[in-house]
């Protein structure tokens, strides 16, 4: 199997979010995450714009869910998206309910394991609790304080720890990412590093589609590791 190439659109408004999602599909790109900044700034209406203009392209909706989750995941699924996202650091409870919004309404659930003590040991109880895929995830915040971290780190274990898709997320450049392939992931995720310039969260570059098409002509040269892939860069 080729690796699925996702793209987060971690920016702040519809307008750019859709100008950058259309770049993407034409390029190439399999999936479109409303990223966090684009949930906060345009909530619902984001992902409901990106289900009008794309109709039959898969959308994860990034919303790091810690409490509340089947409420915020119907939401989200009523609007169009596929896939949503809790933390591992959630309660059961809550990884439990975001599961059963995801079963009624056809959709998929990706648990992220940022800050768990124990991410492998998370990543098997989500899968137990019927998760699709994992995300390792080094924050934003946390890799700019303690320069050095990254997922890469904790990808390995967590790849041995479930048969269920992992991406590894948080500060990989396109090497890196690619090399998550090699690695062993199976869902190819970009983001920061081509969308955000600065502290700024908008397109670095204004020509960004023959960067995109570049990255995902990358990927499918790439040789998939035995297990999954993923080359993420979310926020």
């Amino acid at each position: 199997m080729e690796p699925i190439i996702q793209i987060s659109l971690d920016l702040t408004n519809i307008d750019e979010a859709l100008e950058v999602a259309r770049a993407a599909v034409r390029a190439g790109v399999d999936w479109l995450e409303a990223g966090t900044p684009l949930i906060l700034a345009e909530g619902l209406h984001g992902v409901r714009a990106l289900r009008r203009e794309f109709p039959d392209v898969p959308i994860v909706a990034d919303l790091k869910t810690m409490d509340g989750a089947g409420l915020e995941a119907e939401m989200m699924f009523q609007a169009g998206a596929n896939m949503v996202v809790v933390m591992g650091q959630a309660h059961d409870a809550s990884i439990i309910e975001q599961v059963k919004m995801a079963q009624k309404y056809g959709g998929k659930v990706m648990c992220d394991v940022m800050l768990c003590p124990d991410k492998p040991a998370r990543a098997r109880r989500a899968e137990e609790l019927g998760v699709d895929y994992i995300i390792v995830h080094t924050g934003f915040d946390e890799r700019n304080m303690i320069p050095g971290l990254s997922p890469l780190d904790d990808l390995p274990d967590v790849l041995a720890a479930v048969s269920i898709p992992v991406q590894a997320v948080g500060g990989l450049t396109i090497d890196q990412a690619i090399q998550t392939l090699e690695m062993g992931a199976k869902i190819v995720v970009f983001g920061a590093p081509l969308v955000i310039s600065g502290a700024e969260f908008k397109p670095a570059d204004p020509d960004f589609e023959p960067i995109i098409r570049n990255i995902v002509d990358r990927v499918k040269r790439t040789k998939v590791g035995a297990k999954y892939l993923s080359m993420v860069d979310g926020v």
